[in-house]
């Protein structure tokens, strides 16, 4: 700890903000102030690859020391931190002078919404300054991102429901969460894709197969900013079904020939609602108008003109079918992700793209999160880890003991090796009632 440097760094931050109140931002006096709270922060990034300064209680604080005295300086940084709403700021190493110029003309702009703030630093792609929590660790929880997913989805979709043009600002930020945990722990927000509602179909669906075209997009070897890409256009493949007369969207039985054209439109709307919306990727949009368009050259709109490959655009059709197969309708019992994984080896190399589904099923392991399984022992429990190195290395809920007694308090099991002779069957959780994703 250093408080000295601390301090410095406190005054550096607000004298270069008040600078840019009396000087354009090239002006000497700017850049001088710059290239000092750089020099500040980098020689802590030094030894540490972040550096984080908040709010404890109204108190401001950076890494382990707090501010217990105020001083001008801790003042004026304390309610520009209030002003919008930030808990707790991250600055970590390869932080660039244009970064920070940028982060502290945005704290000039008065007019600026507190919760536009992350996904203005992500719009220009500042990599190295994040908002963050009092604990990011809960910030970054997946049912949290899960959550916020969810809302942005109802959100745009209200947006095209009201004739507006949806904003992608919020879309584009919780999908780079989502890339990142998906990154760090494919299965921890993958297992939540088991979440269903038949009552919102639609915006449980554009969530779960953008968490799922993650999933596969990771197992593929994307890029970060590749998966941004790809979990946006997951998130929006659908969009355009809120352009289509719901009863056709609900209906239960078997659609007539005039319901299904009216259907096998809905990628050409989508894409056109996309590509109103501001900075959405040329390759997200391909994957709106695309997902449809099967590995064989078949499916809908045939004179489909996407802009890129179809690389995405095969990766998003494996989410988009995984999630479809083990979702309940009112004309299909939903299937286990085992059940699933082999329905869908059915259309390998015609329907989907052989070398990419082979390489999300191994990733899956050979009892994926979310399966119930019975042990050799008889106890029934739920896979609810697969090892990210080795998938099948898994963690599960004993649910039901021996007896068949269903358990209060289901306890954990680790099971590092010898998977396939310590479970001996896949269980329909569908017949035992259960709900895997209550478990999670």
């Amino acid at each position: 700890m250093n408080p000295e440097l601390f301090q410095q760094i406190v005054i550096g931050f607000t004298s270069t903000f008040k600078g840019l109140h009396l000087y354009p931002a090239q002006h000497p006096t700017i850049r001088i102030q710059l290239e000092k709270l750089l020099l500040r922060l980098t020689t802590h990034l030094e030894q540490r690859e972040m550096l984080k300064m908040g709010l404890l209680e109204d108190t401001l604080f950076i890494d382990d020391h707090l501010f217990a005295v105020q001083t001008p300086a801790t003042t004026i940084l304390t309610q520009l931190l209030k002003q919008f709403q930030i808990e707790a700021l991250e600055f970590h190493r390869g932080l660039t002078e244009n970064e920070l110029l940028y982060f502290l003309q945005l704290l000039k702009q008065t007019d600026i919404a507190p919760e536009d703030l992350e996904a203005m630093l992500a719009e220009q792609n500042i990599e190295h300054i994040r908002l963050a929590g009092g604990n990011p660790d809960e910030d970054q929880e997946p049912r949290k991102i899960y959550g916020r997913a969810m809302t942005v989805v109802n959100e745009m979709f209200e947006d095209v429901h009201l004739g507006r043009i949806p904003c992608s600002k919020k879309a584009k930020h919780v999908v780079k969460d989502m890339a990142r945990l998906t990154l760090s722990d494919p299965h921890a927000l993958f297992a939540l894709s088991m979440l269903k509602s038949y009552d919102n179909y639609t915006f449980t669906h554009s969530v779960n197969v953008s968490v799922i075209a993650l999933a596969v997009g990771r197992a593929c070897g994307l890029t970060e900013e590749q998966l941004r890409i790809l979990g946006l256009g997951g998130l929006l493949h659908d969009i355009g079904k809120l352009k289509i007369d719901l009863e056709i969207i609900n209906k239960p039985g078997r659609l007539t020939e005039q319901e299904f054209a009216q259907i096998m439109n809905h990628p050409r709307l989508g894409a056109e609602i996309a590509h109103e919306a501001e900075g959405i990727p040329p390759t997200a949009i391909d994957i709106v108008l695309g997902h449809h368009l099967r590995y064989d050259c078949q499916g809908y709109p045939a004179d489909a003109q996407l802009q890129g490959s179809m690389e995405m655009v095969n990766m998003a059709a494996i989410a988009d079918t995984y999630d479809a197969i083990t979702t309940l309708r009112s004309y299909q019992r939903p299937v286990s992700p085992r059940q699933a994984v082999a329905k869908m080896l059915t259309v390998s190399g015609t329907m989907l793209h052989p070398e990419y589904l082979d390489a999300f099923i191994t990733s899956l392991g050979t009892y994926p999160v979310g399966s119930l399984v019975r042990l050799a022992n008889n106890e029934i429990g739920l896979v609810v880890r697969v090892g990210t190195d080795n998938p099948d290395e898994i963690e599960v809920k004993i649910l039901f003991d021996a007896d068949g007694q269903h358990l209060s308090r289901p306890r954990s099991l680790q099971m590092a090796s010898n998977v396939k002779h310590l479970v001996v069957a896949e269980v329909d959780s569908f017949i035992k009632g259960i709900n895997p994703v209550d478990y999670f």
